[in-house]
């Protein structure tokens, strides 16, 4: 297999760099690895004949995954029975400004075995979506549009989930994707608590031009322990309400939900993304000891690299069930700084598995509720909250369920880390200090603003005001005194030459005083 091709000289929007006048020119650029798909020549296909001949009606069908779902991981889940591929999300906006990001993800290296391939992308603009595509496109079998990432970032960036809203947009999305792509249009949805509305919102992306449409069954408010279980029940009224293949996402932690999942719901094909970071041999039926996918894995990555985070990710998916054993070896592994160093680790924990295999008495149940052995890969079903909130009715924020539980001693992860870089930090809310609120937004004003208000507010009314506030640096007043100063000078400095243009005998004089 080839080595990755770089790309030689940095390229301005679509357009080539041109040489500088006068200059040599610079060497051609090299150009990404020829795809199999550089030249199509076949018609587009459409819908079930795109499923069918295209994704070649794939059933089995690995996630998107941010930072996991990379070239070395796709193809262990190809050799275990995954039949279709997404890449992980990438961004459509710096796709298009950045050719190192292009190379990285995508351009980086042409692997027959990685097909079908489906390309995603996170936007919020048809055109820079569609440039995005068309750079993409010949790289791949079709081009999905994010519509399902919960996350906070995606609120930050207003893509994801948080376009479910804006139909309007999305319509022109897809509409304009599927006009000017050589390849079809996908989207990955999360559902509306009303199945109405999720039904509703399926049908505009079909008529928009989507050929293929994941269901996550489950809310964008649905996520992290607040997961709950997905409902098949919107997934099954999508399946019977639109014309194009549907897959189903969720609740998929072995070959037997897949199958139910599929007949219960009549999808064409069922998606994983938890359930096969933590046994990539899921589509298989199977179940294999941690260290056999583990080694597999890392025998890719030496292969076809990819970053040590993506690889040290991965295996604390695989390892997590014995990590909560051999605890010590959580952070030797958290800690290594090379592929080797990983590598080294995993093996010790092979090592130790073995070592607990042979002390295993007959009859002997794996402990802690697990199905198998901590050794085996097998599903990790996240804790979800406490059952008290569920009586409350609805979700419940992470914050709310830490204040629920401020009467105890325990600390989350991310608490404990920050009080090991500070050992005096204390979280008791009621040792933390008081601050005097901003007279308008009720956030901590600043003790010196001459306004009594935050920097946001003081800044808006100072610049409203021509007003100065020390207390913040805020120095509109006097820039402006300085300003019209300067000006003052400037007229007076002109005024000597206005006045002598028309007397030979005065021009010495006013170019020495415009010298001195």
């Amino acid at each position: 297999m080839s080595k990755c091709v770089a790309i030689g000289l940095r390229r301005s929007g679509l357009g080539e760099v041109s040489a500088a006048p006068g200059r040599d020119a610079p060497p051609p650029a090299a150009e990404p690895p020829v795809s199999p798909c550089s030249a199509r020549t076949m018609p587009k296909l459409q819908g079930f004949e795109f499923w069918s001949r295209t994704l070649g009606g794939a059933r089995h069908v690995v996630a998107p995954m941010v930072d996991q779902s990379e070239l070395a991981w796709r193809l262990l889940s190809r050799r275990h029975g995954a039949q279709l591929c997404y890449t992980p999300m990438l961004h459509a906006q710096v796709f298009v400004r950045d050719a190192n990001y292009r190379k990285d993800n995508l351009y980086c290296e042409v692997c027959p075995e990685d097909r079908p391939l489906i390309v995603q992308f996170c936007a919020n603009d048809p055109e820079v979506f569609v440039q995005a595509a068309l750079l993409a496109q010949d790289y791949c079998d079709a081009i999905d549009l994010n519509l399902g990432c919960p996350q906070m970032i995606a609120k930050r960036g207003h893509y994801g989930a948080f376009l479910q809203e804006e139909w309007d947009l999305l319509q022109r999305m897809i509409l304009l994707a599927h006009e000017k792509l050589s390849v079809p249009v996908t989207c990955k949805i999360r559902v509306f608590p009303e199945i109405d509305k999720t039904v509703k919102y399926a049908q505009m992306l079909e008529k928009a031009g989507c050929q293929l449409l994941t269901v996550h069954g489950r809310t964008k408010e649905q996520k992290g322990p607040l997961s709950g279980t997905a409902s098949w029940e919107h997934i099954k009224a999508v399946r019977k309400a639109v014309t194009i293949p549907v897959f189903a996402n969720g609740n998929i932690q072995c070959l037997q939900d897949v199958e139910r999942c599929i007949q219960d719901t009549g999808v064409q094909g069922v998606m994983s993304a938890e359930g096969n970071l933590h046994n990539p041999a899921l589509f298989e039926g199977r179940s294999p000891a941690v260290w056999e996918l583990a080694e597999e894995y890392l025998d890719i990555v030496r292969q076809h690299p990819c970053p040590l985070s993506y690889v040290r990710a991965h295996l604390f998916k695989l390892w997590h069930h014995t990590l909560q054993v051999h605890q010590q070896l959580r952070e030797e592994l958290a800690k290594a700084k090379t592929l080797g160093g990983i590598a080294a680790v995993s093996q010790e924990l092979k090592l130790r598995c073995q070592e607990d295999m042979s002390r295993q008495k007959e009859g002997e149940k794996p402990s802690g509720g697990l199905p198998f052995f901590h050794w085996i890969c097998q599903p990790y079903f996240r804790p979800g909250p406490r059952e008290g909130s569920k009586e409350n009715g609805g979700a419940r924020s992470k914050r709310a369920l830490e204040e629920e539980e401020g009467g105890t001693e325990v600390l989350s992860k991310n608490k404990q880390k920050k009080q090991l870089r500070n050992p005096h930090k204390t979280f008791d809310p009621s040792l933390k200090p008081k601050y005097a609120k901003c007279d308008q937004c009720g956030n901590p004003k600043g003790n010196r603003c001459v306004f009594n208000l935050c920097r946001r507010c003081c800044k808006k009314r100072a610049f409203r005001e021509a007003a100065d506030c020390p207390g913040h640096g805020l120095l509109f007043k006097t820039k402006l005194e300085k300003s019209l100063a300067w000006k003052g000078a400037q007229s007076r400095l002109q005024e000597p030459q206005l006045v002598g243009s028309g007397d030979p005998g005065s021009f010495p004089e006013v170019v020495g005083s415009a010298l001195a």
